[in-house]
């Protein structure tokens, strides 16, 4: 029983840092530069995405190549530059953090 709730602390714990790392890791990308996760700045609201993608089965792919590649169009006028600073790995990251948002 104790191990049981042990073990169910330090996922719950594990699960929050790696939220919190995946929110660091936009700040560190500039990616809160144009995005909020509840509010819309430059670019939409991460909840916003999260809804937009939510059952698509392509979203993390077409996700991902377009933190990377930049694009236009999706979601108005204003166009998401390309990122060459974020490799692919840390865009699926970021990606997969996005999709999770409600």
């Amino acid at each position: 029983m104790k191990r049981s709730l042990m073990l169910c602390m330090v996922l719950s714990a594990l699960a929050s840092t790696g939220a919190m790392a995946n929110a660091d890791l936009a700040k560190a990308k500039n990616c809160m530069s144009c995005h909020a996760i509840g509010s819309k700045l430059v670019g939409p609201a991460y909840k916003d995405v999260a809804a937009k993608y939510a059952g698509q089965k392509d979203a993390e792919n077409k996700l991902t190549a377009k933190v990377m590649k930049g694009g236009s169009g999706s979601w108005g006028a204003v166009p998401m530059p390309a990122n060459p600073q974020v490799t692919e790995a840390e865009a699926r990251t970021l990606v997969k953090w996005v999709l999770s948002q409600k």
